[in-house]
């Protein structure tokens, strides 16, 4: 049987390093033919995505992504909406699904100015994944990005790259609002498929998707060769995500809502009913502006490559070096001064 590592079974070995500054770092990362200076995208969730979260996604050199969950012409209204309120163009991302109306979708939001489009299921390796991805790429030729997933084996990596896809979301169950490995007994761990996948010799992109915690992990995802990781949890609770902040009666700190898009709450929201749940809803803290988030993150992200001597991502994954650790590494790794007193 095989055995399989998480984020946290895992550092990276520091490396003799002849950087002068992090700022000399670049952390440019290319989608296809869409060159990004960030390697982060936000999620396509609908307590994630707002046209103020699209903005400054773009503003950072990243990419954020208008979650699928509404009807074509909401979803195109949104996209025109990002595009009227900023003072340039802002490239974007919109999601679609795989059955049903996806093509008409996916004509609309090219039509509105969005350039990838992101096959956005659960379970991306699937006959129904080939079929979409086929009719897609017949209609729409080669211009529009594909992106598509999610899949968690080297297998369903190739086999979405053959269909046609540009760029592929690894990743199942491992999202932190996310039930599918307790409901359905499935999954891989994020970082061990990202290393399954990253051994393909497709020429496709590699995002990492679920399980990232910090700008650590972040970074053990790129050197394990991620391309790009997808973020949700990392951005939830900021000022730009959807809703009126959540004040409790006794005066505690202001919380917003995050919820995974296969729980009953946002299932009941987009199609009226349920189906297998396989996610969660919550509320998290109230963190201020993405702005500030994404440059800690940044900041740490530069941080790691500049422990393994890398001045970009390709050194990064050509230098760095895994250890595994154990139980009591993990909690000497973690800031531990307060424990016990």
């Amino acid at each position: 049987m095989k055995k399989s590592i998480c984020f946290d079974d895992v550092l990276l070995e520091p490396q003799i390093s002849d950087l002068r500054s992090r700022v000399d770092i670049k952390l440019s990362s290319t989608l296809g033919n869409h060159l990004f200076q960030m390697p982060i995208i936000a999620s396509p969730m609908d307590t994630i995505i707002t046209p103020g979260m699209l903005t400054e996604m773009d503003k950072f050199g990243g990419l954020g992504i208008i979650h699928r969950y509404n009807t074509i012409e909401a979803q195109v209204a949104f996209a025109k909406q990002t595009l009227a309120v900023s003072e340039q163009k802002v490239r974007f991302g919109a999601a679609v699904g795989i059955t049903g109306d996806f093509l008409e979708r996916s004509q609309e939001l090219i039509q509105a100015g969005c350039p990838i489009l992101c096959l956005d299921v659960a379970h991306g390796h699937h006959t129904l994944m080939k079929e979409a991805l086929t009719l897609l790429r017949e209609k729409l030729g080669d211009n529009t990005h594909l992106m598509a997933g999610n899949v968690a084996t080297l297998k369903g990596f190739n086999d979405l790259a053959d269909w046609g896809a540009d760029s592929i979301r690894v990743g199942v169950g491992g999202g932190s609002i996310c039930s599918t490995r307790v409901q359905t007994g499935h999954g891989v761990p994020t970082l061990q498929s990202v290393f399954d996948c990253a051994i393909s010799d497709r020429d496709v992109g590699l995002i990492a998707d679920g399980g990232l915690r910090n700008s650590g992990d972040i970074v053990k995802a790129l050197a394990a060769g991620a391309d790009f990781v997808m973020c949700g949890s990392l951005l939830a609770g900021t000022t730009e995500t959807p809703g009126d902040l959540i004040r409790s009666k006794d005066g505690g700190s202001p919380r917003k809502l995050y919820r995974g898009m296969a729980s009953r709450e946002a299932q009941k929201s987009w199609r009226g009913k349920t189906g297998s749940i396989e996610g969660v809803s919550t509320t998290v803290p109230f963190r201020g502006p993405v702005k500030d988030v994404l440059r800690d993150l940044e900041w740490g992200i530069r941080s790691g490559l500049s422990y393994s001597g890398a001045k970009n991502l390709k050194e990064l994954r050509a230098k760095a070096r895994f250890i595994q650790q154990s139980d009591a590494a993990q909690t000497e790794s973690a800031p531990h001064a307060l424990r016990g007193s």
